[in-house]
């Protein structure tokens, strides 16, 4: 299992680093509990041109000030008052591009998660959702700013390829107008930790890397 480098966040098409996350392994070491879980569910915001992104227009808050940095750092945000959001801040200092990690399918630290969520049992519910994911990986606003190379907080390329890829409009961004219907939502088929309501007739299977 190999660290992603410093040069995959930098890149400029943060369509495409969305869709190359998934299949990766989303890695936390808090408080000496190890978890990790395989990036099943992204959606992509192209900084200041998409109007679903926080950063639209070179809005710049003291919440968003940290999607302007250079990529590879972590953007978490807090939804509702209630759920923390992760993101994977990318392209270079001031174009702030983000991807935020919609669903997960946890491989190790299974009893920590659920121990997160006060279950018993394991269910898909866990790491399905944006909010699940951070919940079940120990991430929190806390965490906005940690550098995605760090021992605490990674992603992680095990080679795993076995999965068919599709895409979808965003969910939630009506407010965006035109660019809701961008097809900026990635997500691998048939996994049972993508949000229920993924698989609909917008989605269509990308069958080759010229999307």
């Amino acid at each position: 299992m190999q660290k992603l480098g410093k040069d995959f966040y930098l890149r400029d098409d943060v369509a495409l680093i969305a869709r190359e996350l998934l299949g990766k392994i989303l890695v936390t070491q808090f408080n000496g509990q190890y978890t990790a879980a395989r990036i099943v569910e992204t959606e992509a915001y192209a900084g200041v041109t998409d109007k679903a992104s926080h950063a639209y227009g070179y809005r710049r808050t003291n919440r968003t000030e940290v999607m302007f940095s250079q990529g590879g750092i972590s953007y978490v945000y807090l939804c509702y008052g209630i759920h923390h959001l992760f993101n994977v801040v990318c392209n270079v200092q001031d174009k702030p591009d983000a991807v935020l990690i919609r669903g997960i399918e946890p491989l190790e630290g299974t009893p920590v998660m659920l121990q997160r969520f006060g279950k018993q049992k394991f269910d898909a519910a866990v790491g399905r959702g944006p909010g699940n994911v951070s919940k079940a990986l120990g991430i929190t606003t806390q965490h906005s700013g940690l550098s995605l190379l760090s021992r605490e907080l990674y992603v992680a390329d095990d080679g795993f390829t076995s999965f068919e890829t599709m895409v979808s409009k965003r969910i939630g961004v009506d407010y965006a107008a035109e660019h809701a219907a961008w097809l900026y939502r990635f997500f691998v088929s048939n996994n049972p930790h993508v949000t229920k309501h993924a698989f609909n007739k917008e989605a269509a299977v990308l069958l080759n890397n010229d999307f």
